[in-house]
């Protein structure tokens, strides 16, 4: 399978946006058969650059993260990502991980330090494991035969108090030893990413793509929760729109594709080298994002 700085490095030479797509690991059996059945076939049929699957909260789901990415190559015959973190393993653990990963043709990772277990407060690593995303791209990068990338954050990520140019210089130091892209945390005041990439490739020289992390607006409970959690701002009059719009979850929906397809478009106009969506394990919304922006292109 393809390494995505090669794909990157083919769609600039082409002057065309890449697009991909990420998928969370389901918590039930039902869930992840409805997901390989329904979802991720339909969007598979859009011809994603790449795709990625994450790794549950406290390493929960390793097992299962490199499972869906083996399947979504050999089904698909699509490049994918597993997301790997430092949370609850030993860097013997992480190495035997990646081996694995190497041995089942897995290529692309997305070296995060990881959230915390549940109930546990601030991220502690345990005896013999690592305790920052730069120490794990080095691991990676040691191990060789890997593209590796990381995590950026347009409004600095919630946990750095110092502000968010010292965790952009932090995020610089991940590049440093090694990693080939960022992909950033959801936003949705696009001035975030331009401030972010401008100090990133003005201030510190950074050349790497940042490729910008988009969510489709599916629900007003549910967005709210989410940015709660990450540290991400609702514009006001983009909470105003939702609460106007209050329980049409229909409506809510469809102002969503609507705000992210205009977001999306200015984006990729002033520069980004492609969106990452956050599809939630559904389809629709980023299908018709995609085709709102001309980029849908079933095989």
């Amino acid at each position: 399978m393809q390494l995505i700085r090669d794909i990157h490095a083919a769609k600039r030479a082409e002057g065309r946006p890449l697009v991909s797509f990420e998928f969370f690991t389901p918590k039930t059996a039902e869930a992840e058969q409805a997901l390989f059945a329904k979802a991720l076939p339909a969007l598979a049929r859009l011809r994603p650059d790449f795709c990625s699957v994450t790794y549950g909260a406290g390493g929960s789901t390793r097992d299962k993260t490199l499972s869906m990415v083996d399947r979504i190559q050999r089904e698909h015959r699509l490049p994918a990502m597993a997301h790997l973190t430092c949370v609850g393993s030993t860097r013997e653990q992480i190495s035997e991980l990646l081996a694995e990963a190497r041995t089942r043709g897995i290529h692309n990772i997305l070296a995060l330090r990881g959230d915390p277990p549940a109930g546990t407060s601030g991220f502690s690593p345990v005896a013999g494991g690592v305790r920052f995303a730069h120490e794990l791209v080095t691991l990676t990068r040691e191990l060789g035969g890997f593209c590796v990338g990381v995590a950026g954050f347009p409004e600095g990520h919630v946990e750095c108090k110092e502000g968010k140019a010292v965790d952009w210089q932090r995020l610089k130091a991940k590049i440093d030893c090694g990693a080939d892209f960022v992909i950033t945390q959801l936003f949705f005041d696009n001035a975030f990413y331009y401030e972010f990439r401008d100090y990133l490739t003005g201030r510190l020289g950074v050349t790497v793509p940042l490729i910008p992390g988009i969510i489709p607006i599916l629900s007003t409970g549910q967005i709210k929760k989410f940015t709660s959690l990450c540290g991400a701002t609702l514009p006001s009059a983009l909470v105003g729109r939702l609460e106007a719009l209050g329980d049409d979850e229909a409506a809510v929906t469809q102002f969503g594709i609507d705000f992210a397809s205009q977001q999306c478009a200015e984006l990729l106009r002033q520069g980004a080298p492609g969106v990452h969506f956050y599809t939630l394990n559904r389809s629709s919304a980023t299908g018709r994002i995609l085709q709102n922006l001309g980029l849908a292109s079933p095989s």
